[in-house]
């Protein structure tokens, strides 16, 4: 793999530079069962991902993220819209699948659940060059992913089985099988939830520090604003299928202009005031509302500033379009009525 150039956290802008992946309005619709209509889990997507970016995507549970991750992965296939991996469209083939898969890696949530309590950790990261037909030195080859994913001396693993290892042992090995194979992008599906808090920096820490030094990619996919200050250069906020807020995370997380975004950032413990707390639950994607989406739950609305800015029935009625995948720029984008009308 060529590294792209090392960038740092905070400081790049990326405006410009060509994708490395592309999502343009993707959708995902997945059959009703029983006659139920049929259920829109993604629903127009444009999402890019550029060399050396992080970006996070986050939002609540249902809200589609982890579908969309699959649709990128070519694990789900897009009922609609396009995805682009260094400006080639995805191939549905399975040599061009097997192909991509060793340059886009999928890090798990939970590793008990990724790895064989009957592997050894050696067999774990091998299995990836096994797969591929990898042609080297395949015990020089793990030991440097094992040491690259901050477990030295490599060799004091290879014979150690899942369960002799912590939880933050456990996911740096789910990341050296995902590193074996010199990925250019890493697609880290909610990738210390299910670790303690003392170690969630480590790994964190641990795929800044591989950005740096491989100039790797990333989409991590997160419910966690405060993960997604520590780690992203980019946020998207994703709603229903939808992105609604986009943009570089400084001005998201501290200007967030979506009532959405406001009420997730809210409940943080250094947020300032009291938290928002929304109505009900979000709505069902088989069923998903006129107007804005999340016009049905929106405090804005629901205290009347909406219709004081003169937007109300517009959130009520009118649909917003489809955000630029690329964020906006540095001002970002918003997928609000009452935000663009100056309410935020």
């Amino acid at each position: 793999m060529t590294a792209s150039p090392a960038v740092v956290p905070g400081s790049p802008d990326f405006t410009g530079t060509p994708p490395l992946l592309s999502a343009q309005g993707v959708r995902v619709v997945f059959p009703g069962r029983n006659g139920a209509p049929p259920a829109r889990a993604v629903d127009g997507v444009d999402l890019d991902i550029r060399p050396g970016e992080i970006v996070a995507l986050v939002g609540e549970s249902g809200c589609g993220k982890t579908t969309l991750a699959r649709a990128l992965l070519g694990l789900v296939e897009p009922t609609a819209g396009r995805v682009a991996f260094d400006g080639r469209p995805l191939d549905r083939s399975s040599r061009f699948l097997k192909a991509y898969r060793k340059r886009v890696q999928l890090v798990l949530q939970d590793p008990s659940g990724s790895l064989n309590p009957r592997h050894t950790v050696y067999d774990a990261v091998a299995e990836g060059l096994r797969i591929h037909g990898y042609r080297g030195d395949e015990r020089a080859a793990v030991a440097g992913a094992l040491s690259r994913a901050g477990l030295r001396p490599p060799e004091r693993f290879f014979l150690r089985y899942p369960h002799e290892l912590s939880g933050g042992q456990r996911q740096r090995v789910v990341i050296a099988g995902a590193l074996v194979l010199e990925p250019e992008l890493l697609v880290a599906d909610e990738p210390v939830a299910s670790l303690d808090a003392s170690v969630r920096g480590e790994i964190l820490a641990l795929l800044l520090r591989l950005r740096t030094e491989l100039g790797l990619s990333a989409l991590v996919v997160t419910h966690d604003l405060g993960l997604a200050w520590n780690i992203a250069d980019r946020v998207a906020v994703m709603y229903l299928g939808r992105i609604v807020e986009t943009g570089a995370v400084e001005q998201v997380l501290t200007a967030p202009r979506h009532p959405y975004t406001q009420a997730l950032l809210s409940v943080l413990p250094e947020a300032p005031g009291d938290p928002v707390v929304l109505t009900g639950e979000p709505p069902d994607p088989a069923r998903v509302p006129g107007g804005c989406r999340f016009h049905a739950r929106c405090q804005i609305l629901l205290g009347g500033e909406a219709n004081r800015a003169g937007v109300a029935d517009a959130c009520r009625t009118q649909d917003l379009e489809i955000l630029d995948g690329g964020g906006g720029g540095a001002g970002g984008q918003v997928a609000c009525h009452w935000a663009r009308a100056g309410g935020a």
